[in-house]
């Protein structure tokens, strides 16, 4: 492989403190959503109208693209709020916004905001990227290609030479982690059929998710299935093949999550971070990748497939339960009072629970991120004690500045 290509790593923000837990991981850019106009408008806080330039502020003050989705499908009604949230994009400087709707694309062009093309606008093919590079500088192709069919596509923009609007040769971008939908390229109509409630406007209530029963309505004959989660994927995994996804062409890979915790985009974003540079250095390892695995499952997921990569034609591997099968979860414990620089000690009050020597913890903040750390001697009215419990103010050393108000958690087997 060429390995004088930089691949971008993009991270998911859904707030301040993942978008810090993503650019302190090693992010190369970092994709977000404004309001109600974006594919988890219900299910993540989203940012608002006015949050824009301190977004661009943060990313660009560390050398990391802004990415603003505006994925949903548009109606008339929608475009005013849909023309202003491009308009103050631009104005605040955001380096892109991801679209599938034509009319946003449209509009994008006309006002000269780069564009990078949705995946839920399903691109299979080098003639349907070919016309969307009139438009796009960035393409996410459809989940369902097979790296065979990415490398083609890849080698195809280098000898047509399709160049988007910045004429620049068309950029690749895939997903590489997260959550995948049962719907081809995620536009997904049953949430909107059983719950009148669209996932294509951002308000899926994934009842896929859910337990399901196979009855024949002729005679009532229940089928026999020995996995009632019929429509619940596994999430997608590629850390064990990234040197080969590296491999096809591709410029960019995606994190999903954006609806997920800040450690998830912390400990995800990490993962990939080191394993993209390891690609680059040709130290990719089987042994990596087995360490690798086991920091991914210690956050959010469903059980991991390959997805469609390595060529599977099935429609997908299905998870066994309900919710997360990670291998960690997190209590709360208290708040930051104050953080002492020098003497490198931090501050808290414990309002729930009780902190331990030894005790793994997770500190989160809107602007500091996430920190973890494994506690050492903790002091309670200067004195050293085995365990501050509930109602004590504690202090103990902390590597990392934090804030006050920031969110101490414990971190405990799940």
């Amino acid at each position: 492989m060429d390995n004088s290509k930089k691949i971008e790593l993009m991270a998911p923000a859904g707030n301040f403190e993942a978008l810090r837990a993503a650019i302190d991981n090693g992010a190369d850019s970092i994709y977000f959503g404004i309001e109600q106009m974006n594919m988890r408008a219900n299910s993540s806080r989203n940012f608002q109208l006015e949050e824009l330039k301190q977004i661009a502020d943060i990313c660009h003050n560390e050398e990391v693209k802004a990415y603003m989705t505006l994925n949903t499908i548009v109606y008339d009604h929608d475009l005013k709020l849909v023309k202003s949230l491009v308009d103050e994009a631009k104005h605040a400087g955001i380096d892109a916004i991801i679209a599938m709707d034509q009319g946003v694309i449209n509009y994008a062009r006309k006002v000269g905001v780069s564009v990078h093309i949705s995946t839920q606008l399903s691109i299979t093919n080098v003639e349907t990227l070919e016309f969307y590079a009139q438009f796009a500088d960035v393409m996410v192709l459809a989940r369902e290609l097979s790296m065979r069919q990415i490398k083609h596509i890849c080698s195809e923009i280098v000898r047509k030479d399709i160049r988007g609007p910045l004429g620049n040769l068309i950029k690749i971008e895939v997903f590489a982690h997260g959550a995948l939908c049962m719907a081809v390229s995620g536009k997904c109509h049953m949430s909107l059929h059983t719950m009148n409630s669209s996932a294509n406007r951002g308000a899926c209530l994934q009842n896929c998710r859910r337990k399901y029963k196979v009855i024949d309505l002729e005679d009532g004959h229940e089928m026999v299935i020995d996995n009632e989660y019929i429509m619940s994927p596994k999430d997608l995994a590629t850390i064990d093949f990234l040197n080969k996804l590296a491999d096809t062409g591709i410029d960019i890979i995606k994190l999903e999550g954006r609806a997920r915790s800040p450690e998830y985009v912390a400990r995800v974003t990490k993962v990939y971070r080191e394993a993209l540079d390891s690609v680059f250095d040709n130290t990719f390892s089987q042994d990596k990748v087995g360490k690798w695995y086991e920091r991914l499952e210690t956050v959010y997921n469903r059980g991991f497939w390959g997805g469609y990569y390595l060529g599977k034609e099935l429609l997908g591997e299905w998870t066994n339960k309900s919710g997360s099968s990670a291998t960690e979860t997190k209590v709360y414990l208290g708040k930051g009072i104050h953080y002492y620089p020098k003497a490198q000690i931090g501050h808290f009050k414990i309002d729930s629970q009780s902190l331990k020597e030894g005790d793994k913890i997770l500190i989160t903040g809107p602007n500091t991120g996430v920190v973890e750390a494994t506690v050492g001697k903790i002091m309670v009215d200067d004195v050293f004690v085995e365990e501050a419990k509930k109602g004590d103010e504690c202090t103990f050393h902390l590597d990392k500045k934090i804030r006050k108000s920031d969110k101490l958690f414990k971190i405990i087997p799940a």
